[in-house]
């Protein structure tokens, strides 16, 4: 799978499509489905994200995720190599089994949750595997039986759907139910199946231009939402793409991130890339590995491989740095840093950085 780029910020919503290779079969029976749903149960519980619908199919399959802390590419490498390998193994085959990347869409919430619950969950219906709602009820390999109490899967959040129909579950199922059986007469809803951001077109600003001119690429936008909510995914991705342009301008790198980890913590930097497990040497690890992807968009493997971890391990370690406390005081500390007003205040800055050059160091980065 290519490892292209998407927005994804903590909190953001997110259709996924996955398809298989050809449009060939993924699921060959119902202990694959089994397998696919337990791993994605144990995925979602550890990364701590949200899952509010999801259908598996023969050959594709559907996912409304919310992203945590650690990017979504992660949680989707470590599902889909694990099952691809699952399925190679059982069924004695060989070679890819998913159709390139993934398919994601970044959904304006509050517009399109509820519209994307009903859509994913109407696939069986849609393509006659079940003929009518009561059947659906009973479909397994969705969560629409989840939530309307007939399965549990914990991982999936069934109160976050309901809620929106009703405080008591009882009517709020009934609600949830009279919704989504409205939805069968729309049949295929291409309007929330796009394709991907085309990168010719001169990437996120150059789109954004292009929307203010009033052109639309409408088969090929990766952003489900008003107009309001798409600039300000935009913005956003310009501000990350600013970020990483310039800490690479400050000459940072993967080595240097190192470094700084090493002389912020006190501890050698060879403890870092080490298979030691001693607290601090993780907490160095944690804040490389965030920093990196965050701030220098190095991509996993990459990391991995200079650091001897796994690149699944890179994205947990990514996600613990997101979390660390030291965060938030090295921002604190870098606000004290400025242009000093008069000769006083520039000995008092000049006290300061011979006191914490490593928060300088920092400083340059986070700044």
């Amino acid at each position: 799978m290519s490892r292209e780029a998407c927005t994804d910020a903590p909190g953001a919503l997110h259709h996924i499509i996955v398809r298989g290779i050809e449009r060939q079969p993924v699921f060959w029976d119902s202990i694959d489905h089994a397998c696919f749903v337990e791993r994605l149960g144990k995925l979602i519980t550890d990364s701590g994200r949200s899952c509010y619908a999801w259908a598996l199919m023969s050959n594709h399959s559907h996912l409304l995720l919310k992203t945590g802390d650690a990017p979504l590419s992660g949680l989707m490498r470590r599902l889909l190599s694990w099952y691809a390998q699952h399925s190679n193994r059982r069924h004695k085959r060989h070679g890819h089994l998913f159709q390139n990347r993934y398919k994601s869409f970044l959904c304006e919430e509050e517009s399109y949750l509820l519209e994307l619950v009903r859509y994913i969950h109407l696939n069986p219906i849609r393509a006659g595997i079940v003929r009518d709602m009561r059947e659906l009820n009973g479909f397994a390999w969705t969560g629409h039986p989840v939530i309307m109490g007939k399965i549990v899967h914990g991982w999936q959040d069934r109160s976050y759907v309901l809620g929106m129909f009703g405080k008591r579950d009882g009517p709020a199922r009934i609600g949830y139910s009279q919704f989504v059986s409205k939805g069968i007469s729309q049949g295929r809803r291409p309007d929330l199946v796009g394709g991907g951001l085309i990168r010719s077109l001169g990437g996120w600003a150059a789109l954004s231009d292009m929307r203010k001119d009033g052109l639309r690429v409408v088969s090929d936008e990766r952003i489900l939402g008003g107009s309001e909510f798409v600039e300000s995914v935009l913005a956003q991705a310009g501000e990350a793409f600013e970020k990483r342009t310039m800490a690479r301008l400050k000459g940072l790198d993967l080595d240097g991130l190192v470094h700084f980890a090493a002389d912020h913590l006190g501890i050698e930097r060879a403890l870092i890339s080490s298979s030691v497990k001693e607290r601090t040497a993780a907490r160095a690890r944690g804040i490389v590995c965030f920093l990196a992807t965050d701030r220098l968009g190095v991509k996993g493997v990459e990391i991995a491989r200079k650091m001897n971890l796994t690149p699944c391990g890179v994205s947990k370690l990514a996600g613990r740095g997101a979390r660390m406390p030291w965060l938030q005081k090295l921002k604190v500390a870098c606000s004290m840093v400025k242009a000093p007003e008069d000769k006083q205040e520039s000995l008092c800055q000049y006290l300061f950085f011979r006191d914490h050059c490593a928060t300088f160091r920092w400083f340059l980065l986070l700044g």
